[in-house]
Order: C-alpha cells, then sequence, then structure tokens
C-alpha cells in the first residue's frame, strides 16, 4: 500500500473497528514485542518466508573471508527452502550497494539456480558501510511486503565500517543510519540473523549481536565453512519452531556406512539432511521398507557444492529410513537434520470473559494440521507442553508444566495480582516446538483478549456504531481502492536484458528479470541490479498499462531511448508491448543497454 495512504487509512480502519468493539484496545503482547521470531513462528509450517540475504562485498572480505564462506552460506540457505512458495533477494554491498537481486518468486528448482548463479557472479570492491546493507535489505522487504509471509534478513560480514574520505558521510552518520534500519526492523518485525565471519580474527562481533538482539534474530561466528550447515540449519529452524537433529558423525572409510534418519509421523512435509565434508560423498538412500530411492527423484533431491551436500525428502514416508554415505578415508563427515512439519498450536476458548485477582485461568491446548485438529495420541506422546505467564506490569515470568490426556494438554493459572498478563502454550518435541496465539488477560478491567476468543453478551450498542462506522468506511474505501487499483497495479512478464561494452564490444550473456515482485513503479537503475556505472538509468521509470503493457518514461540526461535505431521522445510514455525491444546507449560509461520485453 502506498505509504501516504497508509498513514491515513490504517489509523482510521482501526479506529472505526474499535468503536465497535471488534479489536482489543490494547497493543501486542509483551511476549510477541521481546522477539521477532516469536510473532513470525505463530504461522509456522504454513507462511511462506520472504528472506534477503546480504553480503558484505568489501576487500576487506578477502582476508576475513578468504574461502567465500559467505557465498557458500548463502547457497546452503537456498537449498533449504522448499521447492515451491518463498522468496529470496540478495543485496551485495561495499560503502554502495554492489549489486542486488530482488525478491525472486521460487516455483522451481530453476529459481534456485538463478539465484545461485547470481551469488556466483558477486564480485568485491573498496570501503565497506554495514548500514547500506541493512538499509537496503529493510527496504526490499517493505517495498515488496505481501501478507502472510514471514520476513528476515541474513548478514554475513565482519562487522567493521570503513568509509570512503573523500565522501562526506562519516562514522557518526553510519552508525546513526545503521541504527535507524534496525529500529525500522524491528517494528516491522523482521528478524536480522547475522554470520561473523572471522578468519583474521578482526570481527566487530558486537556490532552484529546488537544488531540481531535487537530485531530478535540471533548472531552467529565462524571462521570454517564446516560450520554452515549447523548455523544455517538453525536459523532456518529457529524462524521456523524447529529444532536441529545431529545424526552420527562419520569418518571416510572409502565404503559406505548407514546412518539411521527416523521420520516421526505423518505430518513431515520436508526432512533437509545436510552432509558436510572436505571431499565428495556419495549417497545412497532406503525407504522404512528397505527399498531404495533413486537420488534425485520426485520425492528426493540433491544439491552440491565444495563443502556440503543437501539431500530434502518431500513428503517422506513415517518410519526409519537408511541413508548410506561413502567418504573418503579420514574425512570427517557431520550430518544434521532438519525437518519442516505442517503444525500449528491452538487454544480453546477459555470459559470466562472475564477474570480478576485470585481467578483461576484454565487453558487447553491441541495441535492442528490444515487447520483442523490433529487426532494423533503416538504425536502427543512425544511432547511437553508448559504454561508460559508473564505480568506484563512487573515482567517477572512463570513457567507450569501441562498435563496431557489423549490429544489435549492442558494447565490452570492463578491471577496473583489485577495486573494484566500475556498466557501462552509452548509445546515440544524433539525436532519441533510450536507456540500458541497469545492472551492478554487484564485482571482489573476484567477483559480478555486474543487466543481463540471468549463467548460475551452480544454487543447491540457496538454493533450499530459499527454499522455506522462501516458505512463511512465503505465511502472511503471506495476512493482508496480506487487509487489503489491504479497506484499499486502489479508487472507481468519478464525483461530480457544484455549489456555491450563499447570498448570492447563484448556481449553479456541475456539476463532474465521477472517483473511480478514489483508494485506501481520501478526504475531501470533496479532492474541493472544498483550498477555503479549505469546510475543514470534511476531516471528511467517503468509503470504497468492496460493488457498486459508497459509506459516508460525517462528524465535521464544525455542517456537516449532508441526503439528500431531511431531516437523516440518518452516524455509522454513510451508504450511497450511483448516482443518491443529498446536500445539505451550509455556514452557517459561506455555500454550500451539492450531490452526486450516478454509477456
Amino acid at each position: 500500500m502506498v505509504p501516504q495512504i497508509k498513514k491515513v487509512f490504517y489509523p482510521l480502519f482501526a479506529a472505526l473497528l474499535l468503536i465497535g468493539g471488534l479489536l482489543p484496545a490494547s497493543g501486542q503482547s509483551a511476549f510477541a514485542s521481546s522477539s521477532a521470531s516469536t510473532t513470525s513462528a505463530n504461522s509456522a509450517g504454513s507462511a511462506p518466508i520472504d528472506a534477503v540475504l546480504v553480503l558484505d562485498a568489501s576487500n576487506s572480505m578477502a582476508k576475513s573471508d578468504p574461502q567465500k564462506i559467505g557465498n557458500e552460506a548463502m547457497r546452503l540457505f537456498i537449498d533449504m527452502l522448499p521447492v515451491q512458495g518463498d522468496r529470496v533477494g540478495i543485496v551485495s554491498y561495499t560503502d554502495v550497494v554492489q549489486r542486488e537481486k530482488a525478491l525472486l518468486d521460487i516455483q522451481s528448482q530453476s529459481d534456485k539456480e538463478e539465484l545461485k548463479t547470481f551469488i556466483g557472479q558477486l564480485g568485491r570492491g573498496a570501503y565497506t558501510d554495514t548500514a547500506v546493507g541493512v538499509t537496503e535489505a529493510v527496504n526490499m522487504l517493505q517495498r515488496s511486503t505481501e501478507a502472510g509471509r514471514e520476513p528476515l534478513i541474513v548478514l554475513l560480514a565482519d562487522g567493521n565500517t570503513q568509509l570512503n574520505t573523500k565522501k562526506s558521510k562519516t562514522l557518526e552518520q553510519s552508525q546513526q543510519e545503521l541504527s535507524d534500519s534496525v529500529q525500522k526492523a524491528k517494528e516491522a518485525g523482521i528478524p536480522v540473523y547475522t554470520i561473523g565471519l572471522n578468519a583474521d580474527g578482526k570481527l566487530n562481533q558486537a556490532e552484529l549481536e546488537k544488531v540481531s538482539t535487537d530485531t530478535g534474530g540471533k548472531s552467529f561466528v565462524t571462521n570454517s565453512a564446516e560450520d554452515l550447515p549447523s548455523i544455517l540449519s538453525e536459523i532456518f529452524a529457529s524462524h521456523q519452531q524447529l529444532n536441529v537433529v545431529p545424526l552420527d558423525s562419520l569418518t571416510g572409510n572409502g565404503d559406505f556406512q548407514d546412518v539411521k534418519i527416523s521420520v516421526p509421523n505423518a505430518n513431515v512435509l520436508e526432512a533437509n539432511v545436510s552432509i558436510t565434508s572436505k571431499q565428495k560423498v556419495e549417497l545412497k538412500l532406503k525407504d522404512p521398507s528397505g527399498a531404495e530411492v533413486a537420488i534425485p527423484s520426485d520425492s528426493v533431491t540433491r544439491s552440491s557444492s565444495k563443502t556440503y551436500s543437501l539431500l530434502k525428502m518431500i513428503k517422506p514416508q513415517e518410519g526409519d529410513w537408511t541413508l548410506s554415505v561413502k567418504g573418503a578415508t579420514q574425512d570427517q563427515i557431520d550430518i544434521n537434520l532438519v525437518f519442516n512439519y505442517d503444525l500449528e498450536l491452538a487454544t480453546d476458548p477459555l470459559s470466562k470473559s472475564s477474570y480478576g485477582k485470585g481467578d483461576k485461568v484454565d487453558v487447553s491446548a491441541y495441535l492442528t494440521s490444515g487447520g483442523d485438529k490433529l487426532d494423533s495420541p503416538e504425536l502427543y506422546a512425544t511432547m511437553k507442553a508448559t504454561l508460559v505467564v508473564q505480568d506484563t506490569e512487573t515482567k517477572t515470568e512463570s513457567a507450569l508444566p501441562m498435563t496431557l490426556k489423549d490429544t489435549q494438554f492442558s494447565g490452570s493459572y492463578e491471577l496473583p495480582e489485577a495486573h494484566k498478563y500475556t498466557l501462552l502454550v509452548r509445546a515440544e518435541a524433539d525436532s519441533f516446538y510450536r507456540e500458541s496465539p497469545p492472551i492478554q488477560i487484564d485482571a482489573a478491567a476484567g477483559t480478555v483478549a486474543g487466543g481463540a476468543g471468549t463467548e460475551k453478551a452480544f454487543p447491540w450498542m457496538p454493533v450499530i456504531l459499527s454499522v455506522l462506522g462501516l458505512i463511512l468506511l465503505a465511502v472511503i474505501a471506495f476512493f482508496v481502492m480506487k487509487y489503489l487499483k491504479k497506484a499499486n497495479k502489479g508487472f507481468v512478464g519478464q525483461m530480457v536484458i544484455e549489456i555491450r561494452d563499447e570498448n570492447t564490444g563484448e556481449r553479456s550473456y541475456p539476463q532474465y528479470k521477472k517483473l511480478n515482485t514489483y508494485k506501481g513503479r520501478f526504475n531501470m537503475h533496479q532492474l541493472l541490479q544498483l550498477a555503479p556505472e549505469l546510475k543514470d538509468t534511476e531516471n528511467i521509470v517503468l509503470t504497468p498499462g492496460s493488457e498486459d503493457r508497459i509506459i516508460l518514461r525517462s528524465s535521464a540526461e544525455g542517456v537516449p531511448i532508441e526503439k528500431s535505431g531511431r531516437v523516440v521522445d518518452t516524455s509522454k510514455g513510451l508504450e511497450l508491448k511483448s516482443g518491443d525491444r529498446i536500445t539505451i546507449p550509455m556514452a557517459q560509461a561506455g555500454k550500451t543497454i539492450m531490452v526486450e520485453y516478454l509477456v
């Protein structure tokens, strides 16, 4: 939604709902504000993620990351994601954004390969400004935000800032920019996970830890690619309410050695098995019946690099699988397992609509799959549940064990004071955990909000006020949506881009840029991955037209737009339909950009 409209529309919408009693007047729960990952985890197992991978590409990284562990980490993270549904963007920075790839909607393995190819093309440059990378990542997520998606940032850096003294930006300004961007990420519920790369021992660990802590993420340190599977597994698991399951390590002996993979139940969507070794390994896989499963196949994929192999088992059958691993003699082979589940944790409505000091609150919880209550006693039997209560006024927290009967967890808490409380249930098994939506109880005012809701007397007066408010809202919404339909219209198709170097005559490989991630408008500079030498193209703006066409307008001085060999006037908008080609000579940069629009 357009920012100016947000400022007016959202507060008005909330106010009208408050008038009608349809929203609680209280803010976020204390638990939600304490950790961005808690907020996102309530929909784990069903909500796709929007991840931006941010890499420090300064020359200093040649010492702090000589093996390009950061690049390997990004590849592994992409491999761990499901084959479809998530979106990933990439930002490479020095003291400016070096290269950028907008959020790509992953729909196939080829989309993952496109991202990994882009990572392999990243170079390095002078100077470092961590604020630049974090700021662009936050902006990227906010530009492309969509309801029902969970955002996160993974920052790979040494945490040090080295500015160009010939530029006017000061260290204090850089620190303020970083602080502002971290605050924006916190407010938007975007956790930042940092991986400190420390091969030369000059890591600014405090800087990276603060970024993670302030946004509800986690901070890690490594100087070895061998640590990556466990680190990336933990990041992936933390965001999705999963636990990393370490399997037996092996020492290669030139023969196949067996490792058991126990799939605990039928609700496992994926099993990600990461195998780290310094030399290549051979893998074989057998299902619980003992039948060999082809790698790759429709149900198993394998991704490999110079430091890891990732085996992804899709909707694996419940039971004990056998992974056979053949490694080189004396090669240390570490194996980690992360399951992805289609499970949520829900609570029953409370028995009362009002609670005061001394009242006992009875809470019951259960797992759901696909929105339906899960009836699998064997799964519950492996779990433990805790009722977590926080007094939001004193900030004290209590954790009470819950009892299990069949497929229901039950627990109680007596309210000791006339304070505000937040209650949630946390249920944990070996390979995953789930937290229920929080319930807020105001023991002074006698109100309940959140959770599964409670039964109340029918609120006639709020309904009357709601009707009046909704009539007004409908009138406002009509004009707002009319504006948004025009301002926030999306794009279709893709741009095929080639760049010719006029000094050498060399042409780049065609780059295919999908346009469906852009809303309302974007500029050519964004499409060109923000290449510094092509900065003038930021004044070439594209907006969606009718019938799947694009309107191009340019205010870039000294940069003509050519079509069919002739310079065209774009001041009133140049319409591009599928198959149209334009050429943009960049004389100052010694480059010529060739663009074709395809639907």
